[in-house]
């Protein structure tokens, strides 16, 4: 291969190459930070899962951390819990297809224990950016790790779960996990009932929306000052 087309080749490599907090896209963003060893989980996953989904998505669903299906396939959410999820997503008229879905870790810690303060501080920066591409209307953490960690509440899934919450200029509803409710029966009426509460959250977030649009280009349109065109002052003769 001739020398300048080797050089070229080089320099389209590294030109292509996006630092994560300049991605514009969720595929910039996974191509970025896909051999991301921030932290050891990164030793120890099979795939990095980001996320899935609607990139314009209106409702944005963050979970607490990849499963074992979830780290063999690269998916989020696609075991028993998915399950459950596409079928709550379907009582108020979704797909999964129609939002966006991912964790507040990218890799699955072993054994799948509870994600530690260390993992979260390195990973949650790329959560961020995705609700930063993605502008969901409405963002709804899934269990305490994740509520506890958008929130930076110390106030439980019990007391929040269904509310809606207004933090740092994003929207939140906080829901049980899917597979909490999948071990615990009784919790699935709850969610349930919370997601019809999340309907009318987002039509309540639209109208909010729309309202601020109207208002903030009404205000851009208000027209200048009038010229003055006051008659010049006649003259005496005398």
């Amino acid at each position: 291969m001739h020398r300048r087309q080797l050089h070229r080749m080089l320099q389209l490599g590294e030109d292509m190459a996006v630092d994560w907090r300049q991605a514009t896209t969720i595929e910039e963003l996974y191509e970025a930070i896909r051999d991301c060893r921030r932290c050891p989980l990164g030793e120890t996953r099979t795939n990095l899962v980001l996320g899935t989904g609607d990139e314009d998505a209106d409702i944005m669903f963050v979970g607490e951390a990849p499963g074992f299906q979830e780290d063999r396939q690269g998916i989020p959410f696609v075991g028993p819990a998915g399950q459950f999820l596409d079928q709550l997503l379907a009582s108020i008229g979704l797909r999964r297809s129609q939002v966006y879905i991912a964790n507040t870790l990218k890799c699955r810690p072993p054994d799948n224990r509870d994600p530690q303060p260390d993992e979260l501080k390195m990973c949650t920066p790329y959560l961020f950016k995705q609700i930063e591409i993605i502008a969901p209307r409405i963002i709804c953490t899934l269990g305490n790790h994740a509520t506890k960690t958008l929130l930076k509440t110390g106030t439980g899934i019990t007391q929040l779960h269904g509310k809606l919450l207004h933090r740092d200029g994003l929207a939140y509803v906080p829901l049980f996990h899917p597979a909490a409710a999948l071990h615990k029966p009784p919790l699935k009426s709850v969610l349930i009932e919370d997601f019809q509460r999340l309907k009318e959250h987002l039509e309540a977030e639209r109208t909010r929306w729309e309202r601020e649009t109207v208002s903030g280009a009404a205000s851009r349109a208000e027209p200048a000052e009038p010229a003055d065109v006051s008659e010049p002052e006649q003259m005496g003769f005398f």
